[in-house]
């Protein structure tokens, strides 16, 4: 276990989907508490959180054979925000940033809509890890750790206006991008089952 601590993401994934359970207990050592923090600092309920982040884990080993994980830091990430989302939706309320992709969801609970959630998410973070560091930095500030942009414009030393522009810019390219996926979506879904 003591090599096997030493290994990449990269090199952990191969082995978690050949079935090697060294593997999934480190991921859960590696990310645990960096999922179970952000989930309780959405959620602010501990006992939740708990039980989202073990669910989590547990997909990633049951599914394992069939998904194809690119970023497992991204993917998790993702899976978290998926899981967050899930509660937001059941509590009736939504925050700031995912009010407006509430409508791209399916109304059913079915397979193909979790494959378009998970898709989407994925989708998602893989954009917003393409964007320059700039943009993605305030993005990320704003929507997901939801500063206002008055405070971002002070901890990086941009003016206000400037995070705004950047804002609506980053937003704009997002729809569109979301848009494209979207149109490609369907053959996606059925090319996966």
């Amino acid at each position: 276990m003591d090599r096997l601590s030493e290994l990449t993401d990269d090199q952990l994934l191969p082995l978690l989907k050949g079935g090697d359970e060294r593997a999934l207990r480190l991921i859960y050592y590696k990310y645990w508490k960096v999922l179970y923090n952000e989930c309780c600092r959405r959620l602010n309920d501990p006992q939740q959180s708990e039980e989202l982040v073990q669910d989590i884990l547990a997909d990633l080993w049951e599914s394992r054979a069939d998904r194809e994980i690119i970023n497992l830091e991204a993917y998790l990430n993702t899976a978290v925000k998926y899981a967050v989302y899930r509660q937001y939706r059941k509590k009736k309320i939504m925050p700031f940033f995912e009010e407006p992709l509430e409508h791209l969801l399916y109304e059913n609970n079915g397979a193909d809509s979790a494959l378009f959630l998970k898709e989407l998410n994925l989708f998602v973070a893989q954009w917003l890890a393409a964007q320059p560091e700039k943009r993605r930095e305030i993005f990320i500030r704003r929507y997901m750790e939801e500063q206002s942009t008055e405070k971002i414009s002070q901890e990086m030393g941009v003016p206000q206006k400037t995070v705004q522009n950047i804002l609506r810019n980053t937003e704009v390219a997002l729809r569109t991008d979301i848009n494209k996926f979207l149109a490609l979506l369907p053959l996606l879904i059925h090319s996966l089952k």
